[in-house]
């Protein structure tokens, strides 16, 4: 390999995926296929290790999906993500992907994905033209599970063990019954993804309607809840709006 090939990795749940991507790859002779991954797991500890220029991601696959990876890796990567799934085309864009590919996808619009991370490593791309995603319609998923990194061990939280959410600074700490963990997030991206019974109660707080056992009056206009395990969260105004409405 010259040093100035370009390292690719392919993540893909699919040997014949994989395959199709190692084909349409031969006509690049200043691309290199380093590694070939079939779930999240892999290709993590594989990106982690190779650091490479260009990863071919596809996004439904056994253990962790092609987001919750990006979620915790550190390196920033050019994905080109490879999908049957048109519906996570704008979240796609969100983590600045290159570009989305919808399977079955022919040479041609390959080509066209690989040639703007050739043109964006070279500083020639359009700025125009750059993540122009097909247009793909999308839909409003929300979360099952969250996947977090503690102590170099990758944890996936089901959305039912929530308490309750806390801001943190540039984080949010979710808080279950076996313990808190860091995610580097938004509180706006958690009220709008979480399902049902979740709701925001506090500028810092979005709590967990089942976990609830009351919400007291401290003073006038003043709440707080009680959780069910006697931890005490502060309730605003509004949250104690929404509260009511949601709580007969």
């Amino acid at each position: 390999m010259t040093d100035n090939k370009l390292k690719a990795i392919i993540i893909d749940d699919e040997k014949l995926a994989r395959d199709l991507i190692r084909n349409y790859l031969k006509q690049f002779d200043t691309i290199e296929i380093i590694d070939e991954c079939e779930n999240g797991f892999e290709g993590i500890k594989s990106i982690n290790k190779n650091n490479p220029d260009l990863v071919f991601l596809d996004i439904q696959m056994p253990k962790l999906n092609g987001f919750e990876m990006l979620e915790l890796i550190e390196e920033n990567n050019n994905i080109i993500f490879t999908t049957a799934y048109d519906q996570y085309a704008l979240k796609a864009f969100d983590v600045n992907a290159i570009d989305y590919l919808l399977k079955p996808f022919s040479k041609e619009r390959f080509n066209e994905a690989v040639n703007k991370v050739i043109g964006k490593i070279n500083n020639t791309n359009d700025p125009l033209t750059k993540n122009s995603f097909p247009e793909l319609l999308s839909t409003d998923e929300k979360l099952k599970r969250i996947v977090v990194k503690k102590n170099n061990k990758i944890v996936i939280i089901s959305v039912d063990k929530i308490k309750y959410l806390k801001a943190e600074d540039d984080y949010v700490d979710i808080v279950t019954p076996d313990g808190s963990f860091l995610k580097q997030n938004r509180m706006k991206y958690y009220e709008e993804h979480l399902p049902d019974p979740f709701i925001r109660i506090h500028r810092s707080y979005i709590a967990n309607l089942n976990e609830i056992k009351e919400i007291s009056l401290l003073e006038k206009d003043n709440h707080i809840i009680i959780l069910k395990s006697g931890e005490k969260l502060p309730v605003s105004k509004s949250g104690y709006r929404k509260l009511k409405e949601v709580i007969k």
